[in-house]
């Protein structure tokens, strides 16, 4: 394979300069191209080996270039199948083309007579970095190697400008002034453009040059000589050779494609870094911009090549955190700049480039803007890494491209629309131009949820939201001017009210269906990922934590009453009744979808389990005997708790935001009355007050739905804290085995870290209700491991200390030394509690007696032998049958075992 020159068309249109800097003295992309295939050449066989073929320009019609067909590495790669590693890290498709004629075809163009070899002339046994490679090649190379005169002249005054631009020009260390190596250099390199200097091994001038050379290549940084020769490794040359090299994993035929070759030239390309001063970092930067710009170059066909240039960009962002560097970050900011530059000028009016058949595409711009957007404000920018602003940059940026395109497709619509009804001016009752934009709009909106919104959400969760308030602002805008030249009902006037009105229901509908569909359903740059991932480390003192989404509803209602007002009409209070009905029942499925999905109370309470022996250390694992199961059930083991359908969808965080949502709403309803009141009154309107509080004028469905939302999602975040969420240390956990081992504190703990997220992130008016709920909850979790913990679980008279005691830390934890709970409102919901543990420390001989006497009191069982079982009722109390034979279950006693026995047939503890 010839590394070649492909003839990429750049697009005038699509221009872009070089992001690495301007060299400074013309030498042109071919020059530089051989100049950085000779460096990769003599990297590679700095030590010798097998020739390599050098073909002259006179000898092909291609320009003159190294040959890499001879390389032993690259000749495996050529009958290699393997997929390439690179492609694959890049997302690349790999092509089932072979290279192997482009090899074949480039080589034989070179059949007419013998070429010089590159081989030959860096065959030195040494190592590439400790030479200057155009020294050498200017003292080993004569005019008779040539064709001619004029080729060897072209040759000789490409390697001495290339020294002039690495030495003098773009050195790696800083000349020093008092150093006259570098005067001298300019003298020889300015004589040699007017007359070729002698370059023979022993020539007196070969003898200066390399002197001058060396002395300038050898300098380090604390004064002494160097072993390494610094001729290439200077920014912005080193970046420009590297360019050259890297565009040889393109294809010569198909200039958008990469050759499946790429891994073996990357492992050659790689011998030169040391030359260059190349490193990982600044490859995959270069790398990043040669795949982007042969997008661009070869007419932004392939979407590939964008795709590949997103992914890598990632691996940069990695690295821009890694590093400090004042060098790397100047050239990063240049290329993503203008790379960013490049992207924006498509997003910012994404309608006019992008549509169904290219949508693909969008996504891909998309993801490397915002990249470039990341990198360049959270890695590169002073300002934020001094401020360390918490911004998230790619919703931020999207935002903007939304309302951006958004507006210029809806200026675009109604300059199109107006000029149309120039044309049309004499047609007979033609439509409004608002009426006829109404329609347009709508359309447009529902482009823009079906088309684009799909890709934007990715990084905006709100996108149709954003785009149809946008659309309904500059419709807006559009109807106020409008309605403020109009003083009475014309027809035009009842037609463009129409058409606002089913505009205005539509829009409504996208955003609601875009703010309320979605699992992500609430935004949390507010902190509140920082609470969950941190476990809540601190307190927050922002309160305001509900969704954006019914920010933009309410905004759009209140807009919406304000439009309703400017109407210039004497019918506002008559009309209003129906304008808010519509707007209560579009707010009421809001709310009733913010809490769709989210369980109950009953999602949460586990299925009561079968009634069962304390057998710890037996081999009968609780159960009763095999004829007796039919009609008590199969032993014991522990509740079945439900689970939200799809699983567990929502966090606590989540749950919380809901709720602070629907608080908000409700706060905000009121807000909104007031205000109607205030707007009929200026209207002129009488018994203000009454309009608005009259039947079907106030928000009476959305305001009921508000409360009652909230106090089923209070519920249900309890018990899925207490039931689901810390199954692990309650049911798994609290006094399994020895009780005096499996106490109460890492229940208590966990407890304790969700009330403290709850109480950062609920607002006040909610969180006692919320907490209250959670203590029920607890209390309830707590008698259900008494009572029905399963055979796991065995409980002696003198454990009740213990009980009592840990259900006391049980209480502390919600009274908080008086921070917490009020003291009654615990002991009022304890009680029931209490009442419960007066069993456990009651003698087994008493509760056998209270027991008979309970049973005996509730059942005529005269024709039967036995006792009947009790049924579960599952509201514990001591005046309850059921409970107090799960007391005697649970009983670690001879006893109360043998009285299980007898009237039960339970199995005894062994």
């Amino acid at each position: 394979m010839v590394i070649n020159n492909n003839n990429i068309s750049i697009l005038p249109s699509d221009e872009l300069p070089n992001p690495f800097g301007q060299l400074g003295l013309n030498l042109s992309e071919s020059e530089l191209r051989e100049t950085a295939y000779e460096i990769l050449v003599g990297a590679c066989r700095s030590s010798g080996g097998k020739s390599l073929t050098f073909i002259s320009q006179s000898e092909k019609t291609t320009e003159r270039v190294p040959s890499m067909s001879s390389l032993p590495s690259l000749q495996r790669s050529l009958t290699s199948t393997a997929a390439s590693k690179v492609k694959k890290a890049l997302g690349l498709k790999s092509s089932k083309k072979n290279s192997n004629s482009v090899s074949e075809n480039s080589v034989n163009s070179g059949k007419a007579k013998r070429p010089v070899t590159v081989g030959e002339l860096v065959r030195l046994g040494r190592r590439i970095e400790s030479m200057v490679l155009p020294l050498e090649l200017l003292q080993q190379l004569k005019s008779s190697d040539f064709p001619n005169q004029r080729e060897y002249e072209a040759w000789q005054k490409r390697n001495l400008k290339v020294l002039e631009v690495g030495l003098l020009l773009h050195p790696h260390l800083p000349l020093d002034k008092t150093d006259n190596a570098s005067q001298q250099l300019r003298q020889i390199i300015r004589g040699a453009s007017e007359r070729p200097i002698e370059t023979g091994k022993h020539s007196e001038s070969m003898q200066v040059l390399r002197r001058t050379v060396m002395s300038l290549a050898c300098r380090s940084f604390d004064g002494s000589v160097s072993e390494t020769c610094h001729w290439a490794d200077g920014v912005p040359l080193n970046l420009h050779l590297y360019q050259m090299l890297l565009e040889a994993f393109f294809d010569v035929n198909e200039e958008t494609t990469i050759v499946e070759e790429v891994d073996e030239i990357l492992e050659l390309i790689k011998k030169t870094w040391i030359m260059l001063g190349i490193n990982q970092m600044l490859h995959n930067l270069c790398f990043s911009w040669i795949l982007f710009h042969r997008y661009v170059a070869t007419g932004q066909i392939e979407d590939d090549l964008l795709f590949a240039a997103s992914n890598l960009l990632l691996e940069v962002e990695k690295d821009a955190k890694a590093t400090k560097d004042p060098v790397y970050s100047k050239i990063l900011s240049s290329t993503l700049s203008l790379i960013l530059g490049w992207a924006e000028k498509r997003l910012l009016a994404y309608h006019d480039t992008f549509y169904h058949g290219n949508i693909d595409t969008l996504q891909n711009v998309l993801s490397l803007g915002v990249s470039a957007a990341n990198i360049l404000v959270k890695d590169i920018s002073h300002e934020y890494r001094r401020k360390r602003k918490e911004v998230d940059v790619a919703h931020d940026r999207v935002d903007t491209y939304i309302r951006s395109s958004v507006r210029s497709a809806f200026a675009q619509e109604m300059e199109k629309i107006k000029s149309s009804k120039r044309l049309s001016k004499d047609q007979r009752n033609p439509l409004p131009v608002l009426s006829i934009l109404a329609q347009d709009i709508n359309e447009l909106a529902f482009n823009e949820k079906e088309i684009y919104s799909p890709v934007l959400k990715r990084w905006h969760p709100l996108a149709a939201g954003v785009a149809v308030a946008t659309l309904h602002a500059c419709y807006g805008n559009e109807l106020k001017q409008f309605v403020s030249g109009i003083s009475e009902l014309t027809p035009d006037a009842v037609q463009v009210l129409l058409a606002a009105d089913k505009l205005e229901k539509d829009l409504v509908q996208i955003a609601v269906e875009d703010s309320v569909d979605r699992q992500e359903w609430t935004d949390l740059r507010n902190g509140l990922t920082e609470i969950c991932n941190k476990r809540c480390g601190t307190r927050r003192a922002n309160k305001q934590q509900f969704a954006p989404s019914a920010v933009e509803v309410l905004r759009i209602m209140d807009e919406t009453l304000e439009a309703f007002f400017m109407l210039p009409i004497p019918m506002h209070p008559v009309l209003l009744s129906d304008l808010m009905s519509s707007l209560d029942r579009c707010l009421q499925h809001y709310v009733l979808k913010a809490k769709s999905g989210c369980g109950s109370r009953s999602t949460f309470v586990p299925t009561m389990p079968t009634l069962t022996r304390c057998t710890t250390g037996s081999k009968f694992h609780g159960v009763f005997k095999k004829k007796d199961r039919s009609h008590i059930g199969s032993g014991g083991g522990k509740p079945q708790v439900g689970t939200i359908n799809g699983g567990d969808s929502f966090g606590i965080p989540q749950l919380c935001v809901r709720m602070n949502t629907l608080h908000h709403i409700r706060t905000e309803l009121g807000v909104l009355e007031k205000r109607t009141i205030t707007h009929l009154r200026n209207s002129g309107a009488t018994f203000a007050d009454e309009s608005v509080n009259g039947s079907g004028k106030k928000f009476e469905l959305s305001a009921a739905a508000c409360v009652e939302e909230i106090q089923q999602l209070c519920e249900a975040t309890a018990y899925k804290i207490i039931f689901h969420d810390l199954t692990p240390v309650l049911w798994d956990g609290l006094y399994v085995g020895e009780v005096s081992s499996s106490r109460i504190e890492p229940l208590l703990q966990e407890l304790e870290q969700n009330l403290e997220i709850i109480s950062a992130t609920v607002h006040d008016r909610v969180r006692t209700r919320l907490i209250t709920d959670i203590m029920k909850a607890s209390f309830d979790g707590f008698l259900l491991v008494l009572l029905a913990g399963g055979p796991s679980r065995a409980f002696t008279q003198q454990d009740s200390v213990v009980i009592e005691e840990d259900f006391k830390f049980l209480m502390d934890l919600f009274w908080s030394n008086g921070d917490g709970l009020p003291a009654d409102l615990i002991d009022k919901h304890s009680t029931a509690v209490k009442r419960v543990l007066s069993l456990f420390h009651t003698d087994t001989e008493s509760l056998i007696e209270q027991f008979r006497g309970l049973t005996l009191d509730s059942h005529d069982f005269s024709a039967k032998p036995r006792l009947p079982l009790p049924p579960t009722s599952g509201h514990w109390s001591p005046t309850e049958p059921n409970t107090l034979l799960r007391v005697l279950c649970y009983r670690n006693d001879m006893m109360a075992s043998k009285f299980l026995k007898k009237t039960y047939n339970l199995p005894k503890k062994l």
